[in-house]
């Protein structure tokens, strides 16, 4: 008796993806897994498809190919904020206490790069308090207008995408994105990302010396899935906005190399050192 199941031509024509699209998924992603007839030929469950399924709609939501297909398996549910997506993503790197100074100075040197290098890049960043962001929004809306893509977060009491600025999408106290300062530069020729959480009971501190646990990376494929997360975030309040996102963001970047990992963990060991000498500055790891 024939094997249950279907075939890939109609597989194709229920999930509406191209028969060399299901193969490359296949073969780059070992995603489906279908059975194989005496024959060879590929036979896909009821299973198979409505993960197809999904991983469409996950797509159209804003999520990358690769962060889409993970979800649909249900194997690894997307972090819930960039510094845990690069937590899971780069093990090897420690996190950092760093002061605001520190953080701003950063996220400065990242935006000043992009600037300079004057090529298209998509631009996400979370500021916790919408009163963060307006006292950089004169910046920011300068970056939105060489940015191909560009979206903030913080508590805003609304959603708004403001002619020449960025998206503005609105974070509840309780979402854990809440808590976190990010910025993303996600660029074919340049990437760079910063995450830190806010440490708890810094009330009486000076707003400088406000401390984050922080890391931050040059990798393009690491930069690529904080750029997955961030699209999670603005796929929950404007999937619309997330849908329109630039397509290369939904495919992986070349990878890079063993020296770059190398040059980020040592400019990352610089940078808590620097901190030791900041009055208020968080203390590096022994």
């Amino acid at each position: 008796m024939d094997q249950p199941g279907y075939g890939i031509s109609e597989v194709s024509e229920r999930t509406q993806i191209a028969i060399p699209v299901l193969r490359m998924w296949e073969s780059r992603f070992g995603f489906p897994h279908p059975q194989r007839r005496a024959n060879g030929r590929r036979r896909y469950s009821e299973e198979d498809v409505r993960r197809l399924r999904q991983v469409v709609r996950y797509r159209e939501s804003g999520l990358s190919l690769p962060a889409a297909i993970e979800k649909a398996r249900g194997n690894v549910e997307l972090p819930a904020t960039v510094f845990a997506g690069l937590r899971r993503r780069r093990t090897d790197l420690v996190p950092g206490v760093l002061t605001k100074r520190t953080m701003l100075y950063m996220s400065h040197a990242i935006e000043d790069e992009f600037c300079a290098r004057a090529e298209p890049a998509a631009l996400f960043a979370s500021f916790q308090r919408e009163q963060f962001y307006r006292s950089s929004e004169r910046r920011w809306r300068d970056l939105a207008r060489t940015a191909e893509f560009a979206v903030v977060f913080a508590d805003f009491d609304r959603k708004r995408k403001p002619r020449g600025a960025p998206a503005e999408l609105p974070l509840a106290g309780s979402d854990p994105a809440s808590r976190e300062w990010a910025i993303v530069c996600d660029g074919d020729g340049y990437a760079a990302c910063l995450a830190g959480w806010e440490l708890p009971g810094q009330e009486d501190l000076p707003d400088m010396q406000r401390r984050f646990e922080a890391l931050w990376t040059i990798e393009a494929e690491v930069v690529r899935d904080a750029s997955a997360v961030a699209l999670e975030l603005t796929s929950r309040s404007a999937p619309e906005l997330a849908s329109a996102a630039p397509e290369r963001l939904r495919r992986p970047p070349a990878p890079g190399s063993e020296d770059l990992r190398t040059l980020v963990s040592l400019t990352n060991r610089m940078l808590l050192y620097s901190e030791r000498s900041i009055p208020g500055g968080g203390a590096a790891p022994q």
